[in-house]
């Protein structure tokens, strides 16, 4: 049971891990141990997770849930398959978290007036400073 926070949960019937050869350096290991882990699992279908989460999920990582509806994970990272399963559930954990939360709802706000002033009263003083850069009242000279 992959055990995301206080209210939400995962059985391990719901996960289809299959395992394959790692690539990379590991020498005679890498041809003969099956370490590399891919983690399918069926995210439109599933009871687990609450309906507004879900809709977060499949927004945020639409692009790695293939045409079938499953989340594709793999992990390769240790030269062990037990701890390849773990490394893919703990990102699965990651991101169910990442959506766990209702995000925020941003509140328009105005600028205050000092700000404006002081913004305005900036723009009046680099204006000065750019007029007096240009160019010379050539009275004098002729």
């Amino acid at each position: 049971m992959l055990s995301v926070n206080n209210t939400i949960s995962v059985p391990d019937q719901e996960f289809d891990f299959t395992f394959s050869r790692s690539s990379g350096p590991g020498g005679q290991n890498v041809n003969k141990v099956n370490t590399k882990v891919t983690l399918h699992w069926d995210v439109t279908r599933t009871p687990s997770l609450p309906v507004a989460v879900r809709s977060r999920f499949l927004t945020k990582f639409k692009r790695r849930i293939n045409a079938q509806g499953q989340l594709v994970i793999y992990s390769q990272r240790y030269r062990d398959q037990g701890r390849n399963v773990a490394d893919c559930l703990d990102k699965l954990r990651e991101m169910i978290l990442s959506v766990a939360t209702v995000p925020k709802a941003r509140k328009p706000t105005k600028p205050s007036k000092g700000s404006r002033e002081r913004r305005l009263r900036e723009k009046k003083s680099r204006s000065q400073t750019k007029q007096s850069r240009g160019r010379r009242n050539r009275d004098f000279m002729d």
